[in-house]
């Protein structure tokens, strides 16, 4: 196996804490009606949809012409964004920043809407310690797309089998060593850390 050489994090639920059910909770207090909601209106794939570069506007305009009667929850999607990412997974990061400061190459790799990750970054200062970051948003292409690794890899100046990717996805794992690349699937610090210290990298 070749010797890693680059770091590349994902960002949501592996530095950050990201559940839409912390604003919902309060504004759908019935469950089975949130459900219904996240199934049927402001979906997984509607959502991806912003990573993949939509505007937001499109996207409340497309789900408020289907589902009129549930405006106002569809505007709170991106209203109320800043409460469904409330806190940075401290353990991780300090993982993330201490590789950083003992001179590896760390960038990082994310499905996130242009928009609400320039709002993480005013936020979390933190994820502006990488060399880099490639966001789905901007360049239009989502994970586990193979086009999102080669664009990462080009942006990067990375040599796939040298890179380990680390991602709470195994779609995007999967994705990953389909581009060439070693990576490892994200659970908690704890695992992260053994994972880094099998693969030869001190932390």
């Amino acid at each position: 196996m070749t010797e890693i050489r680059h770091i590349v994090f994902d960002i949501g639920k592996v530095l950050i804490h990201y559940d839409p059910d912390l604003p919902f909770s309060r504004l759908i207090p019935d469950p089975d009606e949130r459900k219904w909601f996240f199934d049927n209106v402001c979906t997984h794939d509607w959502n991806i949809e912003q990573d993949r570069g939509r505007s937001w506007e499109e996207a409340e305009a497309l789900a408020i012409a289907q589902y009129p009667e549930h405006a106002e929850n569809i505007r709170n999607f991106r209203r109320h964004w800043h409460e469904m990412v409330p806190h940075a997974y401290e353990d991780s990061v300090a993982i993330m920043i201490g590789l950083i400061e003992s001179g590896h190459d760390v960038t990082m790799l994310t499905n996130f809407a242009a928009d609400t990750l320039a709002e993480a970054r005013e936020r979390f200062d933190f994820l502006n310690r990488p060399r880099g970051v490639t966001v789905s948003g901007d360049i239009h292409q989502i994970k586990p797309d193979r086009a999102i690794y080669d664009h990462h890899v080009a942006a990067f100046g990375l040599e796939p089998s040298a890179t380990l990717f680390i991602d709470d996805s195994p779609k995007n794992v999967d994705g990953a060593k389909a581009a060439g690349w070693q990576s490892v699937l994200f659970t908690d610090a704890q695992t992260l850390k053994a994972d880094l210290e099998r693969l030869g990298i001190k932390v």
